[in-house]
């Protein structure tokens, strides 16, 4: 007798425990994201609709729509992208805490492509070569900032190394308020052996760190690449020594150096003051 009562209490342990085993799978089922990662705001949305990326699904905020957000959805449905309502919470998740704006879409975050087609687009453009490396930049809000940048100052495209060094994220692609969109982006395995392969294509490598030639004073008119390095560490060694120069801000204030994005913000605009004018 007592053998049956601690087999019905097994049985009854176990019809819990599997109970609670199909809880978990639902709750599991019902928190699961979809795949990939959401790129969000409003400005990265708008970028990203101008392209031909293939584009799964749009989340925006429910409620009423108005201003951007009224034309993101206008060019979602012509497009015959699903819009789709979601409360706060659903894209507080998407964006992983970051600012969203009410909207988010799920795509392939950037496509990348080969160092030819930079060197490719410098043909289609009429101009020598003007392409930005980044070597060992860790953060995606630099990395963005740096896409943003070298966009801004009409640059035909980035290099990035496949390892020690931040992917082009949603984060990136906000921070770059939707200039990833326009600039060519190639990720290689090795910078060292990339810069190379630019100066036998007759490219002259900058790199920009402290203790070098004033940017004012240098000659950035030509076939070049600009090479910006780690937050901490700046451009490694080795790709410090394949640079054919190193250039510097001049700091007139207390500080003694500055952000990468705030730095390359000024190189490559100085670089294209200087292309603009020789032409």
């Amino acid at each position: 007798m007592r053998n049956n009562e601690k087999n019905n209490q097994k049985r009854k342990e176990y019809k819990s425990d599997f109970r609670d085993f199909k809880k978990d799978r639902r709750d599991l089922s019902e928190n699961k994201e979809e795949p990939g990662e959401a790129i969000y705001g409003r400005n990265a949305i708008l970028e990203l609709l101008k392209t031909d990326r293939e584009i799964d699904k749009i989340f925006i905020l429910s409620g009423e729509r108005e201003g951007s957000v009224k034309l993101i959805e206008s060019k979602a449905r012509e497009r015959g992208i699903p819009v789709i309502d979601a409360p706060k919470e659903k894209l507080d998740r998407l964006a992983n805490g970051g600012v969203h704006q009410g909207v988010a879409a799920f795509a392939s975050v950037v496509e990348y492509v080969d160092v030819d087609d930079i060197f490719a687009r410098a043909e289609e453009r009429g101009h020598a070569p003007f392409i930005v490396i980044a070597d060992g930049i860790e953060d995606p809000h630099n990395l963005g900032a740096l896409i943003r940048c070298a966009d801004a100052a009409g640059a035909d495209g980035l290099i990035i190394p496949k390892r020690r060094n931040a992917a082009v994220t949603a984060v990136a692609v906000k921070s770059s308020a939707g200039a990833v969109e326009h600039l060519l982006i190639a990720k290689v395995a090795n910078i060292a052996m990339t810069i190379d392969s630019l100066k036998k294509r007759g490219v002259w490598v900058y790199g920009a760190e402290a203790g070098g030639t004033s940017v004012y004073d240098t000659d950035m008119t030509g076939a070049s690449a600009f090479v910006f390095g780690s937050e901490g560490d700046g451009i490694s060694r080795l790709v410090t020594e394949k640079c054919d120069h190193i250039i510097s801000i001049p700091m007139y204030g207390k500080v003694n150096s500055l952000n990468v994005s705030c730095a390359s913000a000024v190189v490559l605009c100085e670089a294209a003051r200087q292309r603009e004018l020789k032409k």
